[in-house]
């Protein structure tokens, strides 16, 4: 059997020396890397378990409508959480919007514009308002008290995203939301794995929706779930990822194809019997990037909070002004090495059409959201192997005593 890896390993460090910004790809020189490193390469388990998983569902001739494989992963995810339902879906954004939809939000719904779109989207293409509350700068989760501010009489619903896997404040939104009568749910894309104060995320708010993007700590390819404690919530929303089907010709509510295919729930299941593997090799590689960050004036990794059990799938820096090169230099420059790194959800939600003409003077209440915008860059993780991060770390140093 082929061993289980989080990561095949990633392009090896050339031997560059830098001495000056001469030396530096972006002013000319030849990239530190010979190929890319990507942010969010596929974690991909045992490769064999995978191709008997495939060779099983080709014998069975079931490719989806809820096959022997997704209720497998269902169950497995379910348990692994601590949650009563796991609802596969075909990805993260149709979950949004089955659990958007099963809540019967409506009006307004309060979110951060710091996040990944979908979660504006997913309220929006249902024509329910998302109203951009300010993120803490320190935390980068929901301010509650920017939240307090957002509600109006229109307002139905708050969804808090656990950002980079660091819990949002569930208990001060779930606190506002039973004072006003809201429904509180969660994004939970990042969060896999990750906990609130010892209980695993996706057992908070009316449900927490997942996301097993490629580039998650834990993928299927392409997928999602919505997980709850809630029975009565997790039937509307299996009936509506069917199109509201209960049994043959018997539609019982409105609903959609929000499946997930048999071989996806199968990718999910190697993936998941390698978690520990993956997660280990971020951990490896984050505690690398805060050695060899450390003492660089300026740059300031994010703090991971070891009793929330963090996936560390995200390796996040934040560029200071005071810093030699900003943070788009920093970016550009490190693109140059074929370090790919990434300014993450830029410019925020409420700069991107169709938001920025629908609330043009956002930005006004929104400082911190602008703040953490300006700063923010996402580099390379389980694809890095630790020779090349003490390269990356040496381009940062570069930039940060002579600029670009």
């Amino acid at each position: 059997m082929q061993k289980a890896a989080s990561h095949p390993e990633g392009p090896s460090a050339a031997r560059k020396i830098i001495r000056s910004r001469a030396d530096l790809a972006i002013n000319g020189a030849p990239p530190a890397f010979a190929e890319p490193l990507h942010v969010g390469r596929p974690n991909i388990g045992d490769h064999n378990a995978f191709l008997q998983r495939v060779n099983r569902i080709l014998d069975s001739h079931r490719l989806t409508n809820n096959g022997p494989m997704v209720q497998e992963f269902e169950r497995r995810i379910a348990a692994h959480l601590g949650v009563k339902h796991c609802i596969a879906m075909c990805n993260g954004t149709i979950a949004l919007e089955i659990a958007i939809r099963a809540l019967k939000l409506e009006g307004e719904v309060i979110v951060p514009s710091w996040t990944f779109i979908a979660t504006a989207h997913a309220l929006y293409w249902q024509g329910i308002t998302p109203v951009f509350a300010d993120i803490d700068p320190v935390t980068h989760n929901l301010d509650p008290d920017a939240v307090r501010r957002m509600i109006t009489p229109r307002t139905t619903g708050i969804i808090g995203v656990h950002l980079w896997g660091r819990p949002a404040p569930v208990d001060e939104l779930q606190a506002i939301a039973d004072e006003h009568g809201l429904k509180l749910m969660f994004d939970a894309a990042h969060a896999f794995g990750c906990s609130y104060r010892g209980r695993t995320i996706g057992n908070f708010g009316a449900c927490e929706v997942l996301s097993f993007h490629a580039t998650k700590v834990l993928n299927s390819m392409e997928g999602g779930a919505v997980v709850t404690n809630d029975d009565e919530l997790a039937e509307t929303m299996r009936l509506m990822r069917n199109f509201g089907f209960s049994g043959y010709d018997n539609v019982i509510h409105p609903g959609t194809n929000g499946k997930m295919p048999e071989v996806n729930a199968a990718m999910g299941l190697v993936n998941l019997d390698a978690l520990p593997q993956f997660i280990a090799v971020n951990r490896q590689n984050y505690h690398a990037y805060v050695e060899a960050f450390a003492g660089i004036d300026g740059l300031t990794l994010l703090e991971y909070d070891e009793a929330s059990t963090p996936n560390y799938q995200y390796v996040v820096i934040e560029v200071s002004p005071d810093f030699q090169a900003t943070r788009d230099e920093v970016v550009a420059a490190l693109q140059a090495e074929n370090v790919l790194a990434r300014k993450y959800f830029w410019p925020g939600c409420h700069r991107m059409r169709p938001y920025r003409e629908l609330f043009p003077h956002a930005g006004l209440i929104l400082p911190g959201t602008l703040e953490v915008a300006s700063r923010i860059a996402v580099l390379p993780n389980g694809g890095a192997p630790a020779g090349g991060i003490k390269t990356i770390a040496g381009l940062a140093r570069m930039l940060g005593e002579s600029g670009v």
